[in-house]
């Protein structure tokens, strides 16, 4: 009587291996999820270094500003700007029309981060700006 039924011993190794099972398988969905958060992770992380090495570089995006407002069409509308430590102001109170839209298609299209941008309409082919680029 003092004697353990074979019985319940297979019964505990059966409930034991049922566990496992469902360890195992709960075990495999968080892996799966690990692998899918490490692969949007991995991605998000390219797309860091990616964007810092187009927008880091400080002394190349200076110098690409200041050969854009080199252009002849830009040093007519007088247009002043004012270069800073971590910044450039660019205002000008009567650029053309043409000028203005060189000068946002190389902005926009260009490396550049703009904090602040401020317009103002004179008339048909006339327009006033005030804007701020750090970096």
């Amino acid at each position: 009587m003092n004697r353990i039924n074979p019985l319940y011993i297979g019964l505990l190794l059966v409930v034991v291996l049922l566990i496992s099972v469902v360890q195992l398988n709960s075990s495999k969905g968080k892996l799966q999820e690990a692998k899918l958060s490490y692969k949007n992770i991995s991605k998000l992380a390219d797309n860091l270094v990616s964007l810092k090495k187009a927008y880091a570089n400080k002394t190349k995006m200076e110098k690409s500003l200041r050969s854009l407002l080199r252009n002849k069409s830009l040093q007519a509308s007088k247009m002043k700007a004012t270069f800073k430590k971590s910044s450039v102001k660019l205002s000008s109170k009567s650029i053309d029309k043409n000028a203005l839209n060189y000068l946002m298609g190389k902005l926009v299209n260009g490396s550049y981060h703009i904090s602040s941008f401020e317009i103002k309409k004179l008339s048909e082919e006339k327009a006033s700006f005030k804007m701020e680029i750090k970096w």
